[in-house]
């Protein structure tokens, strides 16, 4: 039992290897396995696995197997908005301290739980950091008003010492031709340069409504209609999707600053952080688009999704 317990310190607090063990003890790795299996039977090693109390481990596993995800993370919600989006972004800030590596070539989009996402980051591998879309000038929430998608960039950027690619201009434009124009400019172009070689995505996800889209605002009232019409339910960065999840273009789509939802499939890795009262159907939409790797979500819409 020495000999077990003390093979168990070098590999459960040591984090010495079993071969490293084995050579210490003149022993074959086989009978290290063997100890190690001792311990845990005997008691001698008791493993527990504590979840964060926010998160639900149980709806994040439920959710992930139904929807085919890499991962999924389900977060205790709130009765107060504002509060769910702070705690989706800290998970969802936590999760990228974790998956983003060195020379990563990570974008963020805009969004409030996006922009939640950069004020809670604490610490980020060095990557280079880049804006997915332009500024959504027309819309303010309260005390989320001072952070917006250039803040969020540059707060990344600065914490993971890598260089920063913003967008200094609005996500929708009046015209295609005025788009093309600033397309063409080089701090802008440098962004978009850089679409095509992300490798780790973060966006948010809106309705079809004055509430959570990022550009039914900036439509007059008979394109917003047409586009309803057409079954547009969903949007990522001015992405517009049909409640299958599939792509609705409209002349729109010469307007944006933003990347394309063929630039979004080439992303490795997206997460997508989305949640809060009204956001179900619009979650349901893009998870049926195939885009998204991971999903960050509130418990209250984990289980409406599921059913």
């Amino acid at each position: 039992m020495v000999l077990v317990s003390t093979v168990a310190r070098r590999f459960y607090l040591d984090g010495r290897s079993k071969v490293e063990i084995a050579e210490e003890f003149g022993v074959s790795r086989f009978k290290v396995a063997r100890a190690l299996e001792t311990a845990r039977e005997s008691g001698i090693v008791r493993i527990s696995i504590r979840v964060p109390a926010q998160i639900d481990a149980d709806l994040s596993d439920r959710v992930r197997a139904a929807f085919g995800l890499e991962r999924a993370i389900v977060v205790d919600g709130s009765d107060d908005p504002a509060q769910t989006h702070r705690r989706l972004g800290s998970v969802a800030a936590d999760l990228l301290a974790e998956i983003v590596a060195d020379d990563d070539v990570l974008g963020l989009a805009w969004g409030r739980t996006v922009n939640a996402v950069g004020a809670e980051l604490t610490r980020l591998a060095r990557c280079t950091t880049v804006q997915l879309g332009g500024v959504v000038s027309h819309r303010t929430y309260g005390e989320d008003a001072s952070e917006g998608s250039v803040e969020s960039v540059l707060r990344a950027a600065q914490l993971s010492g890598g260089p920063a690619y913003p967008i200094y201009a609005p996500l929708v434009l009046p015209d295609a031709t005025t788009a093309r124009a600033l397309r063409s400019d080089p701090g802008i172009a440098g962004a978009f340069d850089r679409f095509d070689g992300l490798t780790k995505a973060v966006v948010s996800i809106g309705g079809w409504d004055e509430q959570s889209s990022t550009v039914f605002s900036c439509l007059d009232a008979e394109s917003r209609e047409d586009l309803r019409r057409r079954g547009v339910r969903a949007e990522i960065s001015a992405q517009l999707f049909d409640s299958q999840g599939t792509r609705v273009h409209s002349e729109l789509d010469e307007r944006v600053l933003a990347i394309t939802d063929a630039q979004l499939a080439g992303v490795p890795e997206v997460v997508a952080v989305a949640g809060g009262p009204g956001k179900t159907e619009a979650i349901g939409v893009v998870l049926r688009s195939g885009l998204i790797s991971t999903l960050v979500t509130d418990a209250a819409t984990a289980r409406e999704l599921l059913g």
